[in-house]
């Protein structure tokens, strides 16, 4: 497990990743479908969970109404049937719809110290529990909540420690190429995740990489990209990402995603976009002008932010939408990274000043 993640087995999760666990904003308030999210590597799986509960709470419960406002008419009941269903969910598709493992922390300890090993005092108490139908998955997961959602629980780490069984270690090292040995890289006394854990959350596959199928690298070795249409999306954009770098274009199976959902990396930030329209994606016509929501996460933010997309041509102001560092307008990287989607659109923020 800890090869699997950081490549040897000294290194252990820092304090910011030991104390992420999932917590909701208050129910029946307008960000009560949303997560709180901290800081440091563990947020880029929160808010990949975060863009799942979203798309289950727009488009896949049963018997409620598509709109903004049942988002915001969560109750705490119905936050903790979201989150065990999204686990569970996802867990079940990184077992290949096969099986299912969730990890516990328990009170005996299975994990003795050594030289070359760590001990953090929780992955030496870890328990296996397998499930082979997705309904027994999410209703352990169910009944066992408060290891993930509970203060001090290490909920995050235990997810991604439940992923990485549920996918198996002889999966991974298929999914896996010479760009990305191991799934979580140090950064800044952390360790942020590679694109292979957020494409395991998306798709069930820990492909390292953003682009549609195969592709040959520089010395011709066989690199891994999305093979599947994923149920929500992924954009990304960077200030410093080269457009004519092809290996880091978001190919199709991650933009046009099953469900109007998108996790967003812009910048190294995470966030996610969404559409109260379960239609965006399947019906052409949609795509003309419509709503996006936006979360960022950011504890600041205390309400999601409406946006208006127009992807009308306007060639007049073609130039200016090029020239996002000179004499025309700055446009946001929250408009930069739509516009990876919809290339020539025109975003209008309804009031909000642009921020991120």
């Amino acid at each position: 497990m800890r090869r699997v993640l950081f490549g040897n087995t000294d290194y252990v999760f820092n304090y910011t990743w030991r104390k992420a666990h999932f917590r909701f904003h208050d129910p029946f308030s307008e960000l009560a479908f949303a997560l709180e999210v901290g800081k440091g590597g563990a947020r880029s799986v929160q808010m990949a969970v975060q863009g799942f509960i979203i798309k289950y709470l727009l488009f896949t419960r049963k018997g409620k109404d598509c709109n903004f406002h049942s988002l915001c008419e969560i109750s705490k009941q119905e936050q903790e049937g979201a989150l065990a269903v999204v686990l569970a969910g996802i867990l079940w598709a990184a077992g290949a719809a096969q099986k299912a493992t969730v990890c516990l922390v328990t009170e005996d300890t299975y994990v003795a110290a050594t030289p070359d090993y760590s001990v953090d005092d929780f992955t030496e108490r870890l328990q296996l529990f397998e499930f082979l139908e997705e309904e027994a998955t999410e209703k352990f997961i169910c009944d066992h909540l408060q290891c993930f959602k509970g203060e001090g629980s290490h909920g995050v780490i235990l997810f991604l420690y439940s992923l990485i069984f549920s996918r198996t270690f002889e999966r991974l090292q298929k999914d896996l190429d010479v760009t990305t040995t191991h799934l979580l890289r140090p950064s800044a006394g952390g360790f942020l995740c590679t694109q292979a854990v957020l494409n395991m959350i998306l798709t069930g596959r820990a492909s390292p990489n953003v682009f549609n199928g195969c592709e040959k690298g520089q010395s011709q070795e066989t690199l891994h990209g999305v093979l599947t249409r994923s149920d929500i999306g992924y954009l990304q954009w960077g200030k410093d990402t080269s457009e004519d770098d092809r290996l880091s274009q978001v190919g199709s199976m991650l933009k046009t995603p099953k469900w109007p959902v998108w996790l967003c990396n812009i910048n190294g930030n995470y966030s996610v976009l969404f559409c109260t329209n379960r239609q965006l994606l399947s019906d052409w016509k949609m795509e003309r002008l419509f709503d996006l929501c936006f979360y960022s996460g950011q504890p600041w933010q205390k309400k999601p932010v409406h946006l208006t997309i127009d992807t009308h041509s306007h060639p007049w102001e073609r130039h200016q939408q090029e020239d996002t560092h000179g004499g025309g307008r700055r446009f946001s990287p929250v408009e930069m990274t739509i516009r990876t989607k919809w290339k020539e659109a025109t975003i209008n923020w309804d009031g909000t000043v642009p921020f991120f």
